[in-house]
């Protein structure tokens, strides 16, 4: 099944279908996931369920189901979106904080 969604909360539905099958697939109950990740039972019931979850939970559940390498690529920007005519102005680039449009 490839990995493709037309919104938030289906992307959350998938996201939640998979990391159960993955659990199971390891054989984890929720409650020892809960002990291994510090993440409660019930906000991995909640996610299952819903697909609702704090980033900081999903990561940590991530980290124990060994799939937190692959939150390394997310968000970096493709080689063609960065811009720079010259060093110096890449320097100034490197701690912006705010958009400019």
């Amino acid at each position: 099944m490839p990995f493709i969604w037309d919104n938030p909360q289906e992307m959350m539905e998938k996201l939640s279908y998979r990391f159960k099958k993955k659990r199971l697939s390891l054989n984890l109950s929720r409650k020892t996931l809960s002990s291994m990740s510090g993440v409660s039972d019930s906000v991995i019931k909640r996610f299952e369920t819903t697909g609702k979850i704090s980033l900081e939970s999903l990561l940590m559940l991530a980290e124990m189901i060994d799939a937190l390498p692959e939150f390394a690529t997310l968000f970096e920007l493709a080689p063609e979106e960065v811009r720079y005519n010259s060093i110096d102005e890449m320097l100034a680039d490197k701690d912006r904080q705010r958009g400019r449009k």
